[in-house]
């Protein structure tokens, strides 16, 4: 039987509950070491406290006023592999004394409703439009300030105009291992959370996490964008001087990120990566990662059978093991022309897939960055963009 796993809660919910935590602390009626919050979706999340602390002593942020009360809240994202579990987060609540207390600063801090959210430590910024955020706003996303309004409203009864500050010491560092820098969030981690709740799912929200690439990429100007499925295939298209600000990582969810591509309303797609990952999309594999679909070789083998090839050669394809292992056999043959085949088969497959709504173009390299095949719409998306191809 399959383990049962365990949910969590998103930063903005640890936000919140640290707010909520705050604003109860200050009105001397927190009764408990946890807080309960209704996430955005109605579920209720009860959430620990891990310190909280009056900052009445000379510690507290330039301008504010006693009582100043910061809660710490230690990030609990279940079994979901999330890179900020177990992270503190910081919440630091003040009461605005007026409405100057409540002027956003950009890059800084950013109004919602009769809150002024401070980014502090740890803590983004977005320096690209194409997100949820504007340009120069702090990483706080909308749901999250919804989220911690909607709590103090519990804690507070009415409306209390306030000031928020979010510190993640980690944050900055957190970020590295994010696509923060690839959607243009700099200076640290982003307050995220859709409803609050944090579902150990894992690759539904990680595929959502892929889709603003395409939306920052389109809003810096990109209609034609490079679609890599990691790290090789970016590196090498960085190499022959495509735009760097054009790519998107795909992952392994090829046929996901298409379907997006053509909601959003992309014009041309190159796909552009090692040989091994593609020439499932040229079998009508859509999600490569080899535990749900791996005909990499009997893509190899079939294309090369079908260029007159032997059983010899074809045998010795399919039992390598990887794609790199059967490359020399059909240089063997003299049979490189199947890599253009198979490139577009790629770029046909992906076509049909989304309803010819947007062009694809596909380049096929090795490990090393070696060209092996491309189809003729990849040569002429290439030259729109003045590569210099190794």
């Amino acid at each position: 039987m399959a383990k049962r796993l365990r949910g969590g809660y998103t930063t903005g919910a640890c936000v919140a509950a640290g707010a909520k935590a705050a604003a109860l602390y200050m009105q001397d009626s927190l009764t408990a070491d946890v807080v309960e919050i209704t996430a955005l979706d109605g579920t209720r999340l009860m959430i620990p406290i891990k310190k909280i602390e009056r900052l009445d002593d000379g510690r507290l942020p330039e301008g504010a006023l006693p009582p100043v009360i910061r809660a710490e809240v230690v990030k609990d994202a279940g079994d979901d592999p999330d890179i900020t579990n177990g992270t503190s987060v910081f919440v630091t609540l003040t009461l605005a004394r007026s409405e100057d207390d409540l002027k956003a600063v950009p890059g800084v801090s950013v109004r919602h409703e009769n809150i002024l959210f401070e980014a502090g430590e740890g803590i983004g910024h977005a320096t690209k439009p194409g997100l949820s955020l504007s340009v120069g706003e702090p990483a706080i996303n909308p749901g999250p300030r919804q989220l911690v309004h909607n709590s103090l409203l519990e804690a507070f009864g009415s409306p209390r105009p306030c000031r928020v500050r979010i510190d993640i010491p980690a944050g900055r560092e957190l970020a590295k291992k994010t696509l923060n820098p690839v959607l243009g969030i700099e200076g640290g981690i982003s307050i995220i959370g859709t409803t609050g709740v944090l579902r150990p799912m894992s690759e539904e929200a990680f595929k959502e996490s892929l889709v603003p690439q395409i939306k920052v990429a389109r809003a810096a100007g990109f209609d034609t964008q490079i679609f890599v499925p990691g790290k090789i295939g970016e590196r090498i298209a960085a190499s022959w001087g495509l735009p760097e600000a054009g790519m998107v990582q795909t992952s392994n969810f090829i046929g996901y990120m298409l379907e997006a591509a053509a909601e959003i309303g992309l014009k041309r797609i190159l796909l552009f990566g090692h040989i091994g990952k593609l020439a499932k999309v040229a079998a009508g594999v859509f999600h490569t990662h080899n535990r749900v679909g791996d005909a990499r070789l009997e893509v190899l083998a079939a294309y090369s059978g079908a260029m007159g090839m032997p059983g010899e050669g074809i045998e010795r394809i399919l039992g390598a093991v990887t794609t790199e292992e059967a490359l020399p056999v059909i240089g063997e043959y003299g049979l490189e022309k199947v890599y253009e085949v198979i490139a577009a088969r790629a770029s046909y497959r992906a076509e049909r897939l989304i309803f010819n709504k947007v062009q694809v173009g596909t380049v096929l390299v090795t490990l090393q960055g070696e060209l092996l095949g491309m189809d003729d719409r990849a040569r002429e998306i290439g030259g729109d963009f003045g590569w210099s191809i190794k």
